[in-house]
């Protein structure tokens, strides 16, 4: 069973984002152990209470945003090997380059569709079961290179509502 902290300043996207990886239809249900935190403050309050197999972060929130989450997450041996999936409405190539350098796994700009969060999640934590240290630094070359991450970073073919900015979806929320 994975566990996931969702570190997300909008309620209406936490529980999205928890209705979306609870749904039976798409296979993770009952494989997930969900934890939520309503900002960057809340979830370093959160992380020491159980162990983590993935973080998944919005960028901008009040008081600790999400890249200083990534950055302490990133810098402590304790947490290290916890996969990160970032979603946000800041998606410019910039924005998702600087979130993959500081050691993100994956980048899923808002909105998106359910299938397209459920198979960032499913990649990010294979990639770090997969990874052959767990806690290892990305490198251009291995498992998590800056290569392999950009390319996650951008839609699929059969995902071209992730990048799709869907008027009156509902599915916005804070960036």
């Amino acid at each position: 069973m994975a566990r996931i902290l969702i570190v997300e300043d909008s309620p209406a996207m936490r529980a999205y984002i928890r209705s979306t990886l609870e749904d039976r239809v798409l296979g993770l249900a009952g494989d997930v152990d969900i934890v939520e935190a309503v900002n960057g403050f809340d979830a370093l309050r959160l992380l020491p209470r159980g162990a983590f197999d993935l973080v998944i972060t919005d960028i901008n929130m009040p008081d600790i945003n999400g890249l200083e989450v990534i950055r302490f997450v990133r810098q402590s041996d304790r947490y290290r090997h916890v996969a990160i999936l970032i979603i946000s409405t800041q998606a410019t190539e910039r924005d998702i380059q600087r979130g993959l350098r500081l050691g993100a796994d994956r980048f899923l700009p808002k909105p998106f569709t359910p299938e397209a969060l459920r198979d960032a999640v499913v990649a990010s934590l294979e990639a770090r079961a997969d990874a052959p240290q767990a806690g290892a630094s990305p490198s251009a070359d291995g498992a998590h290179g800056a290569d392999d991450r950009a390319s996650a970073a951008s839609p699929r073919a059969e995902e071209p509502a992730a990048r799709t900015k869907q008027p009156g979806s509902g599915q916005g929320g804070g960036g």
